[in-house]
């Protein structure tokens, strides 16, 4: 497999970037100032017709009664006028809009119910990692680019990261054993261990072992609700073989 390690530059929270299992062959992440990470490079034969995959709502992925729930849930929690709380929208969507508005609610009185996770957790980390393969699976990446934070990846443009999965048909993420996070400069890191498997549309395997690093600020005055949540900073991974 032909691997390219990409050159630090500027982004959010850090200088370098890296890609991961491929856009094209996978799943994505990318590298801070701490982490570099090889990718397989995008082929070019790649097409905006081949890019233009349906995304799969969540009442197909888990079916109508669990996507009910979760909707009925995320009309709770979401203090938005016009939440995505919809079955028609991926689980992905669904749940990061239930994590959006529990960080919002966070602290303001009591526990809101259905609000199980705290948002400031190592747990809530590691499923902001979660969120994103679950996204890339349902085809679904405009969640999956925002977990990167609101501008998405930086360094990319939206049409390159959802092109980039133009032959990738599934993903699935294993999260490993997650240490205390780390705090640094006003913000907490959160390193998650992954291992990712991705099968391309002629059902080709493939296998990364590695870590994401999550971020959030941490009582900065000024910080914005964005920045309060976690989201990915930065990814190490490297192919692993297949089972």
């Amino acid at each position: 497999m032909l691997l390219v390690l990409l050159l630090p530059l500027a982004g959010c929270g850090g200088a370098e970037r890296a890609e991961a299992p491929s856009q094209n062959s996978g799943s994505t992440p990318q590298a801070n100032a701490s982490a570099t990470q090889a990718a397989p490079v995008p082929s070019p034969s790649a097409t905006a017709t081949e890019t233009a995959l349906t995304p799969r709502s969540c009442d197909a992925e888990i079916g109508k009664a669990a996507a009910a729930q979760r909707v009925n849930l995320c009309i709770k929690v979401s203090p938005a006028t016009h939440p995505p709380c919809n079955a028609a929208n991926s689980c992905a969507m669904i749940e990061d809009e239930i994590a959006r508005s529990c960080a919002l609610l966070d602290g303001d009185g009591q526990p809101v119910q259905g609000c199980t996770v705290d948002p400031r957790s190592s747990q809530a980390a590691a499923d902001v990692v979660r969120r994103y393969y679950a996204a890339i699976d349902a085809r679904d990446y405009g969640t999956a680019w925002t977990q990167w934070g609101d501008d998405g990846r930086p360094g990319q443009t939206f049409a390159a990261f959802e092109k980039g999965f133009a032959h990738t048909r599934a993903t699935k993420v294993t999260i490993g054993a997650l240490q205390p996070s780390e705090g640094a400069a006003g913000s907490v890191y959160q390193t998650v261990p992954v291992t990712v498997e991705a099968t391309l549309d002629d059902g080709t395997a493939q296998r990364f072992t590695g870590s994401y690093v999550v971020r959030r600020v941490n009582g900065v005055d000024g910080a914005s609700a964005s920045q309060l949540r976690w989201h990915i900073d930065s990814a190490q991974l490297r192919p692993a073989p297949s089972n």
